[in-house]
């Protein structure tokens, strides 16, 4: 059974309210008890079918097509894959399963504001179905952010507030706001509910498999993504007693604090923009349980250069796979790595490429 509890005290998760932090101690949220047992799969549609496994909340769908997402096998430039096309949820993005299940909470708990800061891809998603369910949204971004996404935003009808400076300034203005009792703060990294959707993704792709991968490739920012997925296949493992997939985790060589934690080296700051901007994240949320949970020898974490990144994004698109550039980092990653002929592995593409403004 999962429980959402916070990871320092053990607190539990209140269960009508949205808490960003455990009001014991401070700490994070993070899922305990992820579990994988076929028999207790429902009807549900998308990922709803696997409701009973994160849902601890037993609350009603908020279902817009999110989750079962295809699975293609390709091979491009003589690198065999297959893609589990996060790109092809309901707003372009794996933020769908988060967003679905938070704005299901939102319904459930009659919470009708919320406020999350993003320019990106968990903007979208919350914007893209709090519009969907009457629920009011205020997303907080940079000043400068323009672009795709933030016309997705906008176009979702959610209210926009730009915030001078740093990235980090937009997310203490919407703390600020959601603690002056002004809506409740919805924040796709510090909520713990994404990881449990996110690790649907895992029961998936081995139910579209038929069998684990030999290695899983997923870009890191905050790594409740790949976070998720670790556990979702952690759970699939121990269920039927083999052994879970290698687990990569790809960052570009700009801002990868996770890739310098790894290899026992300092982070100092981020040395510049990326093509990859949703995975631009000097501190994540999730690193610490990332590095963790990882074991050495087996699992990786690499970081990619600009000029691999774009190359990536160009090769992918003229192979029939249009993803936006954070997305081509696992493809970027897959090419760098000497990896068996036969092996089988699974890149995640995390956002469409219709909304990445990179041309050629």
């Amino acid at each position: 059974m999962i429980n959402y509890i916070c990871k320092n005290c053990g607190a539990a998760y209140p269960v009508d309210r949205f808490q960003a932090s455990c009001p014991e101690c401070g700490g994070s949220y993070t899922l305990s008890g992820m579990d994988y047992d076929p028999s207790q799969l429902g009807k549900g549609p998308g990922m709803w079918a696997y409701s009973s496994l994160f849902d601890a909340y037993h609350v009603p769908a908020a279902y817009l097509g999110e989750g079962q997402t295809p699975l293609i096998q390709r091979e491009v430039d003589g690198h065999a894959f297959y893609a589990k096309m996060e790109s092809l949820n309901p707003s372009g993005s794996f933020k769908d399963r988060n967003a679905a299940y938070l704005t299901a909470l939102l319904k459930s708990w009659n919470i009708t504001k919320v406020i999350e800061d993003s320019s990106g891809n968990a903007g979208a998603a919350l914007a893209f179905y709090c519009a969907a369910f009457g629920i009011e949204a205020h997303i907080f971004v940079p000043e400068n952010t323009s672009g795709p996404k933030i016309r997705q935003i906008k176009n979702c009808g959610a209210r926009i507030n730009y915030i001078a400076g740093e990235r980090i300034n937009a997310q203490k203005a919407a703390i600020q706001q959601a603690e002056s009792g002004n809506g409740f703060y919805a924040n796709h990294a510090a909520l713990p509910f994404g990881m449990a959707a996110y690790a649907t993704i895992a029961f998936e792709i081995f139910e579209q498999l038929g069998k684990l991968p030999d290695r899983v490739f997923a870009p890191i920012g905050h790594g409740s993504l790949f976070y998720g997925i670790l556990l979702g296949f952690g759970a699939v493992a121990r269920y039927y007693a083999i052994k879970r997939p290698a687990m990569i985790g790809v960052q570009p060589a700009v801002c990868a604090p996770l890739v310098k934690a790894w290899h026992n080296e300092v982070f100092d700051h981020q040395q510049g923009k990326s093509l990859a901007e949703g995975a631009v994240i000097t501190r994540p949320v999730r690193g610490d349980e990332i590095l963790k949970a990882l074991v050495p020898g087996f699992d990786d974490v690499i970081a990619i250069e600009e000029t691999d990144i774009a190359e990536a994004v160009l090769d992918l698109t003229r192979s029939g796979l249009y993803v936006e550039p954070t997305s081509a980092l696992v493809y970027a990653a897959l090419k760098h790595l000497n990896l068996p002929e036969n092996d089988l592995n699974v890149l995640v593409f995390t956002g469409n490429g219709l909304k990445s403004e990179l041309e050629f």
